[in-house]
């Protein structure tokens, strides 16, 4: 919505121009009027939009042409005045006047036009045979308001009405000639209409409208208005109204019939509710709302935005296969100018059979766009209705800043749900496949991806320690002099060497030494090509030596040469590394089966905390106070608990060893 309105009176002289002014404030008909009145301004809380309201006279006598080009030009309507007991001051209105605003005003930037017929009580017949033509002539006129300075007739109304010329102006929703609506406002009404059908049947049920209505106007539709506005429909086109509920065509309908009524403020209550601006575009500060991200954090998803992405998902998915088809796909991108994902997404994520996304890399790659680029995802929710459908305040609410990794270092834990791999490797040392593998792609799948939808990023999700993580693996481009700090930065660095060529190795070394020996960066070596023959590395030592050097886990045996799906048990290693960068883990293999990973799992579980309060319980009994630290009951009650404790435990570790 405008912050304010500036409305300009032209017309030839002595038609009222300066009374209407002076009848609008002092509300009583001036006996002495000057050439012009002062530049007025009514206040928001008086004017019925709620906008604050700038009047500006004109007058030949006091003011050059330049003057009023200027005011012209300043203008956000134009009031054109005429004496309706004046032949000649109508006919200037299209002979001068209206040519005159068109040539002083910007083509693009349309200034709306309203005829003001003035002195109406000195004539008992009507001037609007004479202006009809006029305004049928002119697309660029509103309205006309025959009007009396004299005894106070219509004056409030003509200003109400050049005031809703500004805010809900006619022009960029309906064209008269044709008297449908234009192609801009259909479009952002259609895409109004697909983010409001919910379950994505092609119609808006009473829940649905319901939805609508209190979204839009803030309050719902009573049982028998929502059937009058069916029945209203129903009368006037056949498919309006479908399974007793209201079809796109019908919605359509409803919004060329208001605007034909003259209720603009409808249909622009309900564009600008969705994110419209005058221009029938989408506001940037609806789809950029402001966010701030120091240095050192990153952005996540939280709860509320995975869980609408999931209902989006599922309203597309319509075969539920838990995948997405090409035309689902299609269909959920709908509501966006432009189509955002490319033919490489299907390779950063995890695919079907079919090549389809399913709907873990669905999840995954919206973490992806909001990891490297929130604005983006801002932006994609923004389409989406994120913040109507979900009725937040922005989508900017759905977006969770990260605290900064200094402070997880230093507390030696982190609340982050998605951690940044960067995989560095000489050319042909298998980084690309090992990405493609963290999807479950083998060799063999791998063969069939085209070079020009390669991706240099992968994610999906890891277990560490019944923990749900995402993991993202960027591929860094073996020439990395130009990358800048920022894209060096990640939670863990994967340095990739092929077993079977001997010079494979110096390079990882290289990266090593230059960018992460001195960093806090844990690092990992991955001996990819694993069922190719081991050729001695050509480098001054070895390169499980030169990992116990650097105090770093044994290379990694690996590859994606397998008739199945290739492990994912590295990536968990990964993942736990970057979790736990403080940690000197005992075990590395997070295989959830081994007896650390059963012991880890066990005392994270709810049922140890559960058991563990429990005991607190029974063994304190109460609140605990300084006598209670002086009394000898209390020691042997706490010591008892202590001994049920541990032999709980040491029996749980016995019936872990025996089943291992």
């Amino acid at each position: 919505m405008r912050k304010d309105v500036r409305i300009l009176l032209v017309g030839e002289s002595k038609v009222g121009k300066t009374s209407l002014i002076m009848s609008l404030v002092s509300e009583e008909f001036p006996h002495v009027v000057p050439y012009r009145a002062e530049e007025i301004t009514i206040p928001a809380d008086v004017t019925p939009e709620r906008v604050p309201t700038h009047i500006v006279d004109y007058s030949e006598a006091e003011q050059t042409d330049e003057q009023l080009f200027q005011e012209i030009s300043k203008a956000n309507v134009i009031c054109i005045v005429y004496a309706v007991n004046n032949k000649k001051s109508i006919e200037k209105v299209t002979s001068h006047w209206i040519p005159l605003i068109i040539e002083n005003t910007d083509k693009d930037s349309r200034v709306p036009l309203i005829l003001v017929g003035n002195k109406s009580d000195l004539v008992e017949h009507s001037s609007m045979e004479t202006i009809l033509p006029i305004m049928n002539q002119y697309s660029e006129i509103e309205t006309c308001v025959e009007c009396s300075a004299k005894n106070l007739k219509n004056i409030s109304e003509l200003f109400y009405y050049a005031q809703k010329a500004v805010l809900h102006p006619t022009g960029p929703l309906y064209c008269p000639e044709r008297k449908d609506m234009k192609l801009l406002c259909v479009k952002a009404l259609t895409r109004i209409f697909k983010v409001s059908d919910l379950d994505n049947d092609g119609i808006l049920n009473d829940i649905e409208l319901n939805f609508f209505q209190r979204t839009c106007f803030n309050t719902p539709l009573e049982p028998q208005a929502l059937e009058d506005v069916k029945n209203v429909v129903r009368k006037n086109l056949s498919d309006g109204v479908c399974d007793n509920g209201l079809s796109l065509k019908g919605f359509l309908f409803l919004h060329t019939l208001f605007i034909q009524r003259g209720r603009h403020e409808t249909t622009w209550t309900v564009l600008r509710r969705f994110g419209y601006d005058d221009d029938l575009d989408l506001n940037q500060d609806y789809l950029f709302p402001p966010l701030k991200v120091p240095i050192d954090c990153t952005t996540e998803l939280n709860h509320n935005a995975y869980l609408f992405l999931q209902s989006v998902f599922d309203k597309h998915d319509k075969d539920r296969d838990c995948a997405l088809s090409p035309d689902e796909l299609r269909d959920l991108f709908e509501v966006f100018p432009y189509m955002p994902w490319g033919a490489d997404v299907s390779n950063t994520v995890s695919t079907n059979d079919n090549g389809w996304i399913t709907y873990q890399g669905y999840l995954s790659q919206w973490t992806l766009t909001t990891y490297l680029d929130v604005q983006r995802c801002l932006e994609y929710l923004g389409y989406l209705g994120y913040s109507i459908v979900a009725e937040q305040e922005s989508q900017a609410s759905g977006i969770t800043v990260t605290r900064d990794k200094k402070i997880d270092l230093q507390k030696k834990q982190t609340q982050r749900g998605v951690f940044r791999c960067n995989v560095f490797g000489d050319v042909g040392s298998g980084k690309s496949g090992f990405l493609q593998a963290f999807l479950g792609r083998n060799l063999m799948r791998q063969k069939t991806i085209r070079e020009e939808h390669r991706s240099y990023y992968a994610i999906s999700t890891t277990y560490v320690y019944g923990q749900e993580k995402y993991l993202l693996l960027h591929e860094v481009f073996p020439d990395f002099d130009y990358l800048s700090d920022a894209d060096m930065a990640c939670d863990i660095v994967c340095l990739v060497y092929d077993v079977s060529n001997p010079y494979s190795f110096e390079y990882c070394a290289k990266v090593f030494k230059q960018h992460y020996m001195d960093s806090k960066t844990p690092c990992m070596m991955i001996a990819t090509k694993s069922d190719l023959p081991e050729i001695k590395q050509m480098y001054g030592c070895t390169p499980l030596e030169f990992c116990r050097k650097h105090k770093m886990p044994p290379p990694q045996s690996f590859t994606c040469s397998t008739a199945a799906a290739p492990s994912k048990d590295i990536y968990t290693k990964l993942t736990t590394m970057a979790m736990y960068p403080h940690a000197r883990l005992r075990c590395m293999c997070t295989c959830n089966r081994c007896t650390f990973c059963l012991c880890q799992n066990f005392l994270n579980s709810e049922l140890l905390q559960t058991v563990r309060a429990k005991l607190y319980a029974v063994v304190l009994g109460r609140h605990v106070t300084q006598a209670d630290l002086k009394s000898s009951t209390f020691w042997l009650r706490a010591s008892v608990g202590a001994t049920v404790f541990a032999v709980l435990g040491l029996t749980m570790y016995r019936v872990l060893l025996k089943s291992r």
